[in-house]
């Protein structure tokens, strides 16, 4: 891979993580489903472990992810961060690791949150010029405030 083609896998590496965040962020479903292939998994389990959140599903498929992370009836304001971005290119995908800062506050009711810093570790699969997330782990490294807003609690 030349130069500029690696420069540019790169780029659109790191772009599926924010088009995941700022799907979740502004709540635009196309968006955030954008990010994934068709058979994508999002474990966010032991992050919620970590929080003391019990029962959180293995989230498969674009449209379960969306279903889970945008579901109306847990209505919050939320702003993910994310930084510390590394890729590493090899064979027919790639892997992201980056620290995803999330606030979460119930939309109307901003005296609670739930600030998490998480470390995200994703594989993901070439679509075209697209590089799109294939599975995605979360493992929690630090919270502050109530983590059972994140849920609808």
């Amino acid at each position: 891979m030349d130069l500029v083609a690696e420069l540019i896998a790169r780029q659109e590496i790191v772009d599926a993580l924010h088009r995941f965040a700022l799907g979740r962020d502004i709540r635009d479903r196309e968006m955030l489903m954008s990010a994934f292939t068709p058979t994508a998994e999002f474990d966010f389990r032991p992050a919620a472990e970590r929080c003391g959140l019990t029962g959180m599903p293995l989230m498969t498929g674009p449209e379960m992810i969306a279903d889970i992370v945008l579901d109306p009836r847990v209505a919050l304001d939320t702003t993910h961060s994310v930084s510390n971005c590394l890729v590493t290119l090899g064979g027919d995908g790639a892997s992201l690791t980056a620290l995803v800062e999330a606030q979460h506050l119930p939309t109307g009711n901003h005296s609670r949150h739930a600030l998490l810093k998480n470390l995200y570790t994703v594989e993901l699969l070439p679509q075209g010029r697209r590089w799109l997330m294939h599975r995605v782990r979360i493992e929690n490294i630090w919270f502050t405030g109530d983590p059972r807003v994140i849920v609808g609690g």
